[in-house]
């Protein structure tokens, strides 16, 4: 029966979205009870495997091409891939019910729960795959079922921008993630990831080869986990419906980019060079989106620039070569960042649908769940101890001081910012005087939505103490940094949250106001240029070849001349005797003369 466990945790989100657009589609109330069943079964699938000693599942063959090529239908099952597993359905199952409310009164409801039941699919795949071919499989599929989930409003055009944006962003980083997958298929023969262990040593023995290979390898997380350069795609995502952005981008699918770096980080950590790459790239991430959520002003972008940070971090960690307290950071901070936003859902929701923090204000004491919720989501992400993000965050940062000082500077700054933006967004939504008639008339969310967000406060809270959380130990043991990091972490978190405290109490509008960092330092205006450079400049040269060359020179010349030769010739069949007799004779005298003189 445990064997089985595996296969129904990825098949009842699937048979969800079959069923919903077979036979459920015209209602939307059966459609999302369909969609939450299959979640919550699925949840407690993952708790089941969890609990179990079952380290194997059937695993069936799919292509047997033997020696060149073989992939099974097969899942690995060990402590990270059980641990993701409650990761994604735990915190999908809360949204999935959380959607309930939110969405209720939405006119695609159907469309919407079958996309999400697809999503949990897809990510499950993920989570699950044995080998780089399944796993590149359900990692496109990962990629469909968030493009139709962002542009779910897509009569909207910011929607169906974001989605294509998304989606096209993504492609960049999947291409060289494929490269990379033939590149090792090449080097040792397999796709399946405890093949390829084995054969590290080959690999090892070419440091040049390694180091390309590990860096496309990392191309598919820089897409999927929105890191620098590829990072513009995940803010302008929040179009979607507000739990989409906790699911999908905050709470799991931007994670999968990180999972699949410590899944195969018996190829990462095996580059120096790889891996001094990708902590840099971490940290460059961490430190951009934390300077540029200080000065924006929508609710849901200051939490979605807020994940880009987090995730530099557990980039960042797997740069350090601990595949362990990246995941742990990964685990803390699905809880307490799919609070968050859920939490900005009910704001946003109960003031209908206002995202400017500058129209809220003494929300305080009108959602007081929320508030307390959002609280404790705040303190979870800034790093208050003895909150879930204290133990995860500074695990990463006692790494970077035991191994790189410039990175260790680099994200306590980060960390100080982190204090200050999120102090910032509580004091000017929560606190104060409400700016604006909605924010007078606000109340609290549905007791359907309100409960998630209580569930989600409580691991947000314990998960830095939680069983599960000894999983990613050992972590560093030096004393020094053991007893240093955490008081350096949390002055840092003091001065940010003061700054924030001195700096918007009481105000009715953003006293700073610093271009560089509200323009988010003008990387999609330099990303249209360069398109425009680039691609626009082929696409001009393809449209000139293309009409003057193919179309004027080759086509029409070609059927020009045909006609021309067939005009000419229409001229001799011109239904005339005398004529035909005068051109029989024209043609005799012609051949007499070709004759005689020639």
């Amino acid at each position: 029966m445990s064997s089985a466990l595996p296969w129904s945790i990825l098949l009842l989100p699937l048979a969800s979205a079959v069923v919903i657009l077979l036979f459920t589609l015209r209602s939307g109330r059966v459609s999302s009870f369909t969609s939450v069943l299959a979640a919550l079964a699925a949840f407690l699938c993952s708790w089941a495997l969890f609990t179990s000693e079952n380290t194997r599942a059937i695993e069936l063959t799919w292509i047997d091409l033997r020696p060149l090529l073989y992939v099974p239908l097969g899942f690995v099952i060990d402590g990270l891939s059980k641990t993701m597993l409650l990761v994604v359905t735990g915190v999908g199952a809360l949204i999935h019910v959380y959607s309930l409310g939110y969405m209720r009164n939405d006119a695609g409801k159907s469309r919407y729960f079958a996309s999400l039941s697809l999503f949990m699919f897809s990510m499950v795949g993920i989570v699950l795959s044995n080998n780089f071919v399944m796993m590149f499989i359900f990692w496109e599929l990962v990629g469909v079922s968030s493009y139709l989930l962002i542009g779910h409003w897509f009569e909207r055009d910011a929607a169906a921008e974001a989605a294509k944006k998304a989606f096209l962003t993504n492609r960049i980083g999947d291409f060289g993630f494929m490269i990379g997958i033939l590149m090792i298929w090449s080097a040792t023969g397999s796709v399946v990831f405890r093949e390829i262990a084995m054969q590290m040593p080959q690999i090892i023995a070419h440091p040049g080869f390694l180091t390309i290979a590990a860096l496309l390898v990392f191309c598919g997380a820089a897409g999927k986990s929105a890191q620098f350069p590829l990072h513009v795609w995940l803010p302008d995502a929040m179009e979607g419906p507000t739990p989409i952005s906790a699911l999908i981008h905050a709470a799991t699918m931007v994670a999968a980019g990180v999972y699949m770096l410590v899944r195969v980080g018996f190829l990462v950590q095996s580059s120096p060079a790889a891996l001094g790459v990708i902590v840099w790239i971490g940290t460059i991430t961490a430190v951009m989106a934390a300077l540029i959520a200080t000065q924006q002003s929508d609710i849901k972008r200051i939490l979605a620039y807020s994940t880009l940070s987090q995730l530099g971090y557990m980039v960042m960690a797997v740069g350090l070569a601990s595949g362990e307290a990246a995941m742990f950071h990964l685990f803390t901070h699905a809880f307490f960042k799919a609070l968050l936003f859920l939490g900005a859902g009910a704001i946003i929701i109960m003031l209908h649908h206002e995202q400017n923090i500058w129209n809220m204000g003494g929300l305080a004491g009108k959602l007081r769940v929320t508030f307390l919720t959002f609280l404790v989501g705040t303190l979870a992400l800034i790093g208050c101890p003895p909150f879930s993000g204290f133990w995860s965050k500074d695990a990463i940062l006692a790494l970077a001081y035991t191994r790189s000082m410039p990175i260790f500077v680099l994200g306590l700054f980060t960390a100080f910012l982190t204090a200050f933006y999120m102090t910032r967004l509580l004091v000017v939504v929560f606190l104060g005087k409400p700016r604006t008639d909605a924010a007078r008339s606000g109340r609290e969310a549905p007791i359907v939505m309100t409960v998630p967000l209580l569930l989600l406060a409580i691991p947000a809270f314990l998960a830095g103490f939680s069983f599960v959380a000894t999983r990613f130990l050992p972590l560093p043991q030096e004393k020094e940094a053991v007893a240093l990091v955490p008081v350096l972490a949390t002055l840092a978190m003091i001065a940010g949250v003061t700054l924030g405290v001195v700096l918007y109490r009481n105000r009715e509008r953003e006293p700073l106001n610093i271009a560089l960092l509200r323009k988010r330092f003008f990387f999609d205006e330099f990303y249209t240029w360069l398109i425009g450079v680039t691609q626009g400049t082929l696409a001009r040269l393809s449209d000139f070849f293309d009409h003057w060359i193919i179309d004027a020179g080759a086509v029409r010349g070609l059927s020009s001349a045909t006609w021309g030769i067939g005009a000419l010739l229409r001229l001799f069949q011109v239904g005339n005797l005398q004529a035909y007799s005068f051109l029989f004779g024209l043609g005799i005298v012609g051949l007499i003369y070709f004759t005689i003189f020639r």
